[in-house]
């Protein structure tokens, strides 16, 4: 009976950080998470002050036998950002980022969302390659891969990672880089958080000069020679270009970056008012650190959410034919499929170099719909499936593992394939044989 020991656990524990059980007048608003589809309730949420805090709430997890949640940003799809007669181990507290300009790294907190990541960066004139909604932590974006709109330029969020500091199943503080327990180093980029707490990762960060912005919507009822003409402007385009679209019942809205030579963006980005009649033309008048946001109210916190994902080698005929037969239908007027284009510096790194799996494919896609009502959970979720099952028939092996509702044996061995599930599910085993940390896209431990 894991309640009473927890119970006890709590009682003897002195954090210095903030606990806050269900009397405490926080505890409604502090057990929400971002998916208004989650409701949990947890017998405490710790709120560490630093790294001691940390280790003492995972031995009291492992000590109790008690469920224990990482949240950082709060983002999981599935919910894993918290539990029910567990732990919420809440990061929030812990935010800090230093950039050091002379040696471009960056040094960021278990708890930091992308925000603070981006606002840091930006003011040195750096960037590293990340999502693309600010409110998303960078620590369950980089675990899982992390991919955004400078992915094609400068690589994966893992690629830039130089090293993280992790509180393993045992309370222990371990320093892991490609020096210092490499194995687990490749283990965190892209094999979630099934081996730690991570109080604090290491980036590399890259000067990122002037950026261009184009975005141009179309009608819905166009789609389809939209993305065929889409389809052609991107094959082949330099790895600065990096462009992504998004379907709606109503409309296409095709958005691109270029962070090439600005001489060069006009022309580049002038290519996508050809593809028909656009609604709605935007080019320039945006930064960086805006097109970071420019999501954010879209996806926020409290609105009900699906996902699932997969990738692509291109954007062909079946695809454009599942995607808008899928969207005719979409239960609500915020439903989407979105699709962002990768290639480029994703794919100069080896498929085995990292657990992350995908680095050939040419797009990813996901299928979310976006509601508010819970009197259309059902139908929304019901749409969601059976639209992601239609293009998961024509996608390619491997999945991203940050952006998908569903969970269990069957994502996880399809997401890494054999033999990168077998060497991380080794690493379990060295590192957490007890699945401590289980509320993930979970990696079954062998010895």
């Amino acid at each position: 009976m894991h309640d009473a020991a927890l119970a006890q656990g709590l009682r003897r524990a002195r954090f210095e950080g903030k606990v806050i059980d269900p009397a405490h007048g926080e505890y409604d608003k502090a057990r929400r998470v971002w998916n208004g589809l989650v409701d949990r309730r947890p017998v405490a949420i710790i709120r560490p002050a630093g790294i001691t805090d940390v280790q003492q709430a995972v031995r009291l997890a492992a000590e109790a036998q008690a469920p224990l949640a990482i949240r950082c940003g709060g983002h999981s799809f599935p919910g894993h950002s918290t539990c029910d007669a567990g732990i919420v181990l809440d990061l929030s507290a812990m935010r800090g980022v230093t950039v050091d300009r002379a040696a471009l790294t960056a040094e960021v907190a278990g708890g930091a969302l992308l925000g603070d990541l981006d606002k840091a960066s930006a003011a040195l004139g750096l960037v590293t390659p990340a999502g693309v909604v600010s409110h998303t932590g960078v620590a369950g974006l980089t675990l899982g891969g992390g991919m955004g709109w400078l992915s094609r330029r400068l690589g994966l969020t893992i690629d830039s990672l130089l090293g993280a500091d992790i509180v393993t199943a045992d309370g222990r503080l371990v320093r892991t880089s490609t020096e210092l327990e490499p194995d687990l180093f490749w283990g965190i980029r892209g094999g979630g958080g099934n081996f730690g707490v991570v109080t604090s990762f290491r980036f590399r960060t890259h000067l990122l000069g002037p950026v261009a912005v184009g975005q141009w919507a179309y009608a819905a009822g166009g789609a389809a020679g939209v993305l065929s003409g889409y389809r052609d402007l991107v094959a082949g385009a330099p790895r600065e270009l990096t462009t992504a679209f998004t379907i709606t019942r109503s409309e296409i809205v095709i958005s691109a970056l270029w962070s090439g030579a600005p001489d060069h963006a006009e022309k580049i980005l002038a290519r996508f008012a050809t593809l028909g009649r656009p609604v709605s033309v935007s080019l320039g008048g945006m930064t960086f650190l805006e097109l970071q946001q420019r999501s954010d109210d879209h996806f926020s916190w409290g609105r009900r959410y699906y996902a699932k994902g997969g990738y692509l080698d291109e954007i062909h005929e079946g695809a454009i034919g599942a995607m808008t037969e899928s969207i005719a239908i979409a239960p609500t007027p915020h439903s989407e499929i979105y699709v962002l284009q990768l290639g480029g510096a994703i794919s100069d790194v080896a498929e085995e170099a990292t657990p992350y799996t995908g680095r050939g494919a040419g797009h990813y896609w996901i299928v979310e719909p976006v509601w508010d009502s819970a009197a259309d959970d059902e139908r929304c979720i019901a749409w969601g499936r059976r639209s992601a099952a239609k293009l998961a028939a024509m996608s390619l092996a491997g999945n991203y593992i940050n952006e998908q509702s569903e969970i269990g044996k069957e994502m996880t061995h399809g997401a890494y394939g054999p033999e990168k599930y077998d060497r991380l599910a080794r690493l379990k085993h060295r590192y957490d044989p007890f699945n401590l940390f289980r509320l993930n896209q979970n990696i079954e431990a062998r010895g």
